[in-house]
């Protein structure tokens, strides 16, 4: 009996609408040939690599969960995204799923040991440059503040408050308030809250 054949799906893309996916779309489709997978769709993008909006793998990865394909194949790492965070975030949604990923130029095939090895090091990686980033926002925000700067919402001062009570206590909406005095409508509406709370 011959084993079943591979359902994989083949994510190929751009950057921009004058480049064209034929040439990844052609070697995919060799690759599939060689090694007898069954192709069950070409996912094509046109989107810049930082871009947020990717149709074609936000529906490869939908039919990735109703477990239609086994396998995902890409010429290479950087047509699935540009950041460790990123990529190590697609990596784990498919080994969860129990979808394979080949990648043509690195030769990764997480079917294979080396394959698995191979993505359980990019995470790794992808933990590491989160945990530097947030390292060097909080070392940033300490030396901000060293230096004398103000974070969060501007303090409201007392004359604004005085003025926000005795509007309120006029009977002024808090539309008309916050417009009168060229505040914000939370500002009144918290100032306001606390009349109520200590009537």
């Amino acid at each position: 009996m011959e084993p079943k054949s591979r359902r994989v799906a083949l994510y190929v893309r751009v950057s921009t609408g004058h480049q064209s996916t034929e040439v990844q779309t052609m070697r995919l489709q060799e690759v599939a040939a060689r090694a007898n997978w069954n192709v069950v769709g070409v996912y094509d993008d046109t989107a810049s690599g930082v871009s947020t909006k990717r149709t074609a793998l936000d529906r490869m990865m939908a039919d990735a969960r109703r477990r239609r394909i086994d396998m995902v194949a890409a010429v290479d790492v950087s047509r699935l995204g540009r950041s460790l965070h990123q990529l190590a975030g697609l990596f784990e949604e498919l080994r969860a799923l129990g979808v394979d990923l080949y990648l043509d130029r690195e030769s990764v095939d997480t079917s294979t040991p080396a394959g698995r090895a191979l993505l359980g090091m990019a995470s790794v990686f992808a933990t590491f440059e989160r945990e530097m980033i947030a390292e060097r926002t909080h070392a940033g925000l300490a030396r901000a503040r060293a230096r004398g700067a103000r974070f969060g919402r501007p303090v409201t001062g007392d004359g604004t408050c005085d003025a926000i009570r005795a509007l309120r206590s006029q009977g002024l909406g808090i539309n008309k308030i916050a417009a009168e005095l060229k505040v914000g409508k939370s500002v009144v509406q918290r100032i306001a809250d606390e009349m109520k709370a200590q009537a």
